[in-house]
């Protein structure tokens, strides 16, 4: 079987996010696409199978199955769209988060995702404790979205990965206005293998709408202030829907044997 390594939300092979994608005729078992994430260790790995005029699509981390993952499907939508359908321009998907879509515009791959409900709460010292700054807001929603004073303290964070699992919400997001960019953000997954998630898109979701209603702008430029970085171009369009704009980059072809 044919997987692809894809590093998603940049154009420079090795930045961005990598995912693994396989896209197969039929389901493997899942106990089988689950051994294949642990033995891939990246972040995510997609699995797609044409069903009518889309793809169902599931995302696997080392340890489990994910309800929504951005730089995967992007990454799958980058092979579909070069290797199994070159001359279409738009992938559609079923997942166990909705309907979702991919349009290829240009050299930029724009998602199509669900927004979530997010309401302010208290900052507290345990959020401090866990990300080793105090936040000067919180705001929750399907991750925790932790707001900073700046850019720099973004950056510098130096969480307690420990500390961050005992707060509430799926991912913990650390984001900033930028200098450069709109925002600047972070992302820790301390629950998965990989404790820093070097490009989320399902959690600019979030930080991007937010960012939007806070700024006044329709527009959010956002960079992920990972060791491998990643830019990507979001912008809300209402009804519960965001648009996520970014690049992505081959880095591998391989065939899996062990099958």
């Amino acid at each position: 079987m044919k997987q692809y390594i894809v590093d998603a939300f940049t154009d420079k092979p090795f930045h961005g996010n990598p995912a693994a994608v396989c896209v197969t005729d039929a389901w493997l078992p899942d106990e089988t696409m689950q051994a294949i994430a642990a033995e891939n260790n990246l972040a995510e790995t997609a699995f797609a199978v044409k069903e009518g005029d889309r793809y169902r699509i599931r995302w696997f981390t080392p340890m489990a199955e994910e309800e929504l993952c951005g730089h995967a499907t992007l990454a799958a939508s980058f092979v579909i769209l070069s290797f199994y359908e070159p001359d279409a321009d738009e992938v559609r998907y079923t997942s166990i988060s909705g309907d979702l879509s991919v349009k290829r515009k240009g050299d930029l791959f724009e998602l199509n995702f669900p927004t979530y409900p997010l309401r302010e709460i208290p900052v507290t010292d345990d959020m401090e404790k866990a990300f080793g700054a105090r936040p000067v807001k919180a705001i929750l929603g399907l991750d925790l979205n932790c707001v900073f004073d700046s850019e720099e303290t973004v950056r510098k964070l130096t969480p307690d990965y420990a500390l961050l699992k005992r707060l509430p919400g799926r991912i913990w997001n650390a984001t900033a206005k930028g200098i450069e960019y709109d925002c600047v953000s972070r992302s820790f997954t301390p629950e998965i293998t990989v404790p820093e998630d070097p490009v989320c898109g399902s959690a600019h979701c979030q930080i991007a709408d937010w960012w939007s209603k806070t700024l006044g702008k329709r527009i959010i430029r956002a960079y992920q202030a990972s060791a491998r970085g990643g830019e990507l171009i979001c912008e809300p369009l209402g009804n519960g829907r965001i648009a996520l704009r970014g690049k992505a980059v081959l880095a591998a072809a391989a065939e899996l044997m062990a099958l």
